[in-house]
């Protein structure tokens, strides 16, 4: 079989069964082509099912076409040619079209019916440009009423599904903007995602991105918000591919199976597969809600089953295995695999759980040997580049992973630390994650070999910044421990004023002897960082220093405490003065925090967020010289990371003999008199 790659963007759907030519998937552009910027033209259309006859019996077999929709309205018409070798699927079983592209597929009770996109094609997508590729079927529908809706009964199995394909302007080259945990919890939240990255992408200007591929926790619980998120997406022009996740299920299902009725409804398959230029993309639905028996036979997820509470637990199911087996069966052996899901399979920042990793990643590991293979994931609200040969400690006995075989990527957070911290100059919440990173997305480039080059970008910061710097002081670290003391004991009996504010934290930029002498750091955040990536330093006009990360990725855990804090990130998570907002607008809204699901939080004292940088598995630091003199220095970082693209930074601080008072000197002002005024 030859797929031969294209251009790509997207289509589906459609009717008649009539026999027509066949058309084998073409080669469309030569490489010349793609250094142009692409502006996909809109290709709206609805899935087109043909209904069952009266009378007409069960079956045992759904069939239909796969063809290319030359006047774009979704429905095949004569002298609509069929597609061969496309690929379609009822989530379990994969077929291929023969030469008049048709396809047969057998009928299972509860399923999603659904073509891949092949390379160089397009299925279609709705007005908010969200891909029409599948088709609901459930004859009885939820087995419940679910709060957003659920499936209605689909009824009889159709007599055909025929999906629709036109001809992509992508070429083989392209980019796909990964979104990381958009998770909006309430429209305020929405309007943060609008001013942040979805402003970001849309000034980069047009055919700055080809695709959205978000990795789950689109939503924050409330499913009703689909639609207002989808249209705001859609001001890019480019498809958008969702990830589902643990905040996009249905939480009153009563069963994994039905946990995303009410998603399959508002925008599509759990879970499914497509392609573009040299690359086969999956995306998994890992997230198992509620989780049961099955899952609680391994050992550290008890908690499935301990009590009637519903839980979630990271795994994937034996059909979608079977699946993406079918996939890899028919798909091009040279592409790149990409597997995009919501839990990660494995993590740096969650590496002892294991809800939040995935309990048989090893089996996919098998299935995916020897080929090229990325994991893109989301969930932990993190950035996390994770090099083949990384390997955690935990890891081994939360989810018998070892040395991981290919590369993994946990893509941040659009979100970032769930919209928490005070307000930046866009009146979005600054939210730095866990790890320190700011907002962000990650671009992701590929080539005509498939090849990727990855990059984060920090929402309205620009496209080249990639990190930033701080001192790790030993004044620091009292404050921080201090204050982390205050965090870590019981709400409920502790102050409610923390001990310690940023105001009590000497200047960091500013060193003493003793400073010096009691160890400290430059450190440098660098957010996508990773094994292979090299940071060194220079201080005025010295000679390079090589900057130490502080993890190894060799089956060590995790570094936690003041010593490894970014004290970048601290600075602007541990005093957070959102927290202490009020009025006397009698609208509860403005009183104090509102965050997360139905978590309002009434004013209170500036104090930390919820999430620290406590850790880092992307954070470097170098120790400065106990003989560096009194002065003024400049600190320049320079990061080379593993494609040869080079960051650089650069850091003023001083050297003085004692601390300068950092107040208003009033001594000084109060004794002497202005004197009498001066008039002409």
């Amino acid at each position: 079989m030859i797929r031969t790659a294209l251009r790509y963007s997207c289509l589906l759907l459609v009717p008649a069964l009539a026999a027509c030519q066949t058309n084998r998937v073409p080669s469309l552009a030569s490489a010349d082509d793609n250094d142009a910027i692409v502006e996909q033209s809109p290709y709206f259309a609805s899935i087109d099912v043909i209904a069952a006859g009266e009378g007409a019996g069960e079956r045992d077999t759904i069939v239909g076409h796969v063809f290319e929709d030359l006047n774009r309205d979704g429905v095949r018409d004569a002298g609509e040619p069929g597609l061969e070798d496309v690929m379609v699927s009822n989530g379990r079983d994969v077929a291929v079209t023969d030469a008049d592209g048709a396809y047969a597929l057998p009928v299972l009770d509860d399923m999603s019916v659904f073509v891949i996109q092949p390379s160089g094609w397009r299925v279609p997508t709705d007005e908010r440009w969200v891909p029409q590729f599948a088709y609901q079927h459930k004859p009885e529908g939820s087995p419940r009423p679910l709060r957003f809706g659920g499936l209605a009964p689909t009824g009889p199995l159709p007599a055909a599904i025929n999906f629709p394909l036109i001809e992509s302007e992508v070429g083989d080259d392209f980019t796909c903007g990964i979104l990381g945990d958009v998770q909006t919890y309430n429209n305020t939240e929405v309007s943060f995602m609008r001013d942040s990255s979805v402003d970001d992408i849309i000034d980069r200007g047009p055919g700055a991105v080809d695709c959205l591929l978000a990795v789950g926790d689109v939503m924050g619980d409330d499913l009703g918000l689909i639609d207002r998120v989808a249209e705001i997406w859609s001001v890019l022009g480019v498809p958008q591919w969702w990830v589902h996740g643990n905040h996009d299920y249905d939480f009153d299902a009563d069963s994994d199976a039905d946990s995303a009725d009410s998603w399959r409804n508002l925008y599509g398959p759990a879970y499914y597969a497509f392609e573009m230029g040299e690359v086969t993309f999956f995306v998994i639905d890992n997230v198992i809600y509620p989780c049961g028996i099955e899952d609680a036979q391994m050992a550290g997820r008890e908690f499935c089953v301990e009590d009637d509470r519903k839980r979630y637990n990271g795994r994937i199911t034996d059909d979608q295995m079977a699946f993406v087996e079918g996939v890899l069966a028919h798909a091009d052996e040279d592409h790149t695999l990409i597997f995009a899901h919501h839990i990660p399979f494995v993590s740096f920042v969650d590496q002892t759980t294991t809800a939040h990793q995935t309990d048989n990643v090893t089996d996919l590991y098998a299935l995916v040997e020897g080929r090229n293979a990325l994991s893109l994931s989301g969930h932990t609200h993190t950035i996390e580049n994770m090099a083949p040969g990384d390997h955690y400690g935990p890891w081994s006995e939360a989810v018998n992973v070892d040395v991981l075989p290919f590369r993994h990527i946990i893509a941040g957070a659009v979100s970032g630390a769930w919209y928490n911290g005070d307000f930046d100059v866009h009146g979005v919440p600054m939210a730095l994650s866990r790890l320190g990173a700011p907002r962000g997305w990650v671009e992701l480039e590929f080539d005509d070999e498939g090849e990727y080059r990855e990059r984060f970008m920090a929402s309205n910061m620009g496209r080249h910044r990639g990190m930033w710097l701080s001192m790790n002081t030993p004044g620091f670290r009292t404050w921080f421990n201090n204050i982390n003391a205050w965090r870590q004991s019981d709400r409920d009996e502790r102050d409610p004023v923390p001990p310690l504010n940023i105001f009590d934290l000497p200047d960091v930029k500013i060193l003493t002897p003793e400073d010096l002498a009691g160890e400290s750091f430059i450190t440098a955040n660098v957010w996508i960082g990773d094994s292979e990536t090299e940071v060194v330093l220079t201080i005025n006009d010295g000679p390079q220093i090589a900057m130490t990360r502080t993890q190894d990725a060799q089956g060590e855990t995790a570094n936690i405490g003041a010593h490894y804090a970014d004290p970048f990130a601290i600075q602007r998570q541990f005093s957070v003065a959102r927290y202490a907002y009020e009025s006397r607008s009698g609208n509860p809204n403005a009183q104090g925090v509102q965050g997360y699901a139905r978590w309002p939080l009434s004013p209170r004292a500036p104090q930390p967020q919820r999430s620290i940088t406590d850790r880092n598995m992307h954070l470097w630091r170098a120790l400065l010289p106990r003989d560096l003199p009194e002065g003024v220095h400049v600190a320049t970082v320079t990061v080379t990371d593993r494609h040869g693209r080079e960051l650089v930074d650069r850091m003023v601080f001083e050297v003085r003999s004692q601390r300068p008072d950092p107040a208003w000197r009033a001594n000084v002002w109060d004794a002497f008199e202005n004197g009498a005024p001066v008039r002409d």
